[in-house]
């Protein structure tokens, strides 16, 4: 991780104050950028996510896939969280803390939209960050790989689906025609258009032009990121001035998901007896969430200004300290992880293979 990448989180608080200052002093700047939309979805965001997106779907060898079967037990473990739970586990949550504990606390127009965005958050799993958690770890890298690649295949046909009946259990009217729209721009595209390129960039055989090119994308990602905060908090400006706790209420179902999910996915790989270098990466996985694509969903469906999308630029302000944290807890607890019966027969059998 760049000196960059490790304090991203300061980064991101300093644009959260540079987008609410900007708001107040140019308005008439952003409600210009806010109305530039085709079928609501907001063009200079839809060029910054997809500056973000690409670079990291580049990383992504589909060609991994074959390979999702040399640690199927934390695949299964990592596929059950990841979309059987973690969607679901979140929407309760927010329906818990937002819907009822929270509620006398937060504008009660928006509490619906809080909770849309927490669901964009946790309906599609991370896919370049875990890469930098599965390192730290000492992660299975093969591993990591399939499991990046097998998602981002489920999240083509999966996210519209899960949304949508995750806000219509919300009482939250659809709009099918934004969601198909930005799954097919946030997603489809950017998956075609980065393996299309990374075919032509590997076609003589190595890995400079990529890594070359990778290496002039990875810092405009991350300006693109930081610029889209700028925008979002631009507009978000008035309603975290007039109500700085609600982003503190927001983080709580998020950390509380992140640490019950990463926990889980641990237990279930001990218990299965998956390896520690598989395990660490399945947790990881399993808890983080592709930030990018929730707050492009999040502008699209409902709007700069609406809840949904500060919900998910919460998920963003917190997610590197709090990954950072459960890598601390998956390193110091390796050694009674590999004290399961079950993990040290199946490692030794691993060896004698």
């Amino acid at each position: 991780m760049s000196t960059f990448e490790r304090y991203l989180t300061v980064w991101v608080g300093l644009c959260i104050l540079v987008g609410i200052a900007l708001g107040h002093l140019l308005p008439g700047l952003f409600q210009t950028i806010g109305a530039l939309e085709v079928a609501r979805v907001n063009i200079p965001v839809a060029v910054l996510i997809w500056l973000m997106i690409i670079p990291m779907l580049l990383k992504i060898d589909f060609a991994a896939l074959k390979q999702v079967g040399r640690h199927w037990r934390g695949i299964g473990v990592t596929l059950l969280i990841n979309w059987g739970i973690k969607p679901f586990s979140m929407a309760l949550l927010g329906w818990l803390f937002i819907g009822w504990l929270f509620r006398p606390y937060l504008p009660g127009t928006e509490i619906d939209s809080y909770i849309a965005g927490l669901i964009l958050l946790a309906a599609a799993p991370c896919t370049a960050m875990v890469f930098v958690w599965s390192n730290l770890t000492k992660g299975e890298p093969h591993f990591t790989l399939s499991q990046v690649a097998l998602n981002d295949a489920i999240m083509i046909v999966a996210f519209a689906p899960i949304v949508a009946l995750l806000l219509g259990l919300s009482a939250i009217t659809v709009p099918w025609d934004t969601l198909v729209l930005s799954v097919v721009l946030y997603i489809v595209i950017p998956v075609i258009v980065s393996q299309l390129l990374r075919r032509a960039l590997l076609a003589d055989g190595t890995t400079e032009k990529l890594d070359r090119l990778l290496a002039t994308l990875q810092p405009l990602s991350l300006v693109a990121l930081l610029a889209t905060l700028v925008l979002l908090f631009g507009f978000q400006g008035e309603q975290i001035i007039a109500k700085p706790g609600v982003i503190a209420l927001l983080a709580v179902p998020i950390l509380i998901q992140v640490y019950f999910n990463s926990g889980l996915a641990y237990l279930l790989n001990r218990w299965s007896g998956e390896e520690h270098c598989v395990a660490g990466p399945s947790a990881l996985i399993g808890a983080s969430n592709f930030f990018e694509l929730a707050v492009a969903a999040a502008i699209s469906l409902f709007g700069f200004n609406s809840g949904a999308a500060l919900a998910t630029v919460v998920g963003v302000l917190i997610e590197v300290p709090v990954m950072l944290s459960v890598v601390w807890i998956v390193n110091r607890s390796k050694g009674w992880y590999e004290s399961a019966p079950s993990v040290a027969r199946n490692s030794k059998a691993s060896r004698n293979a």
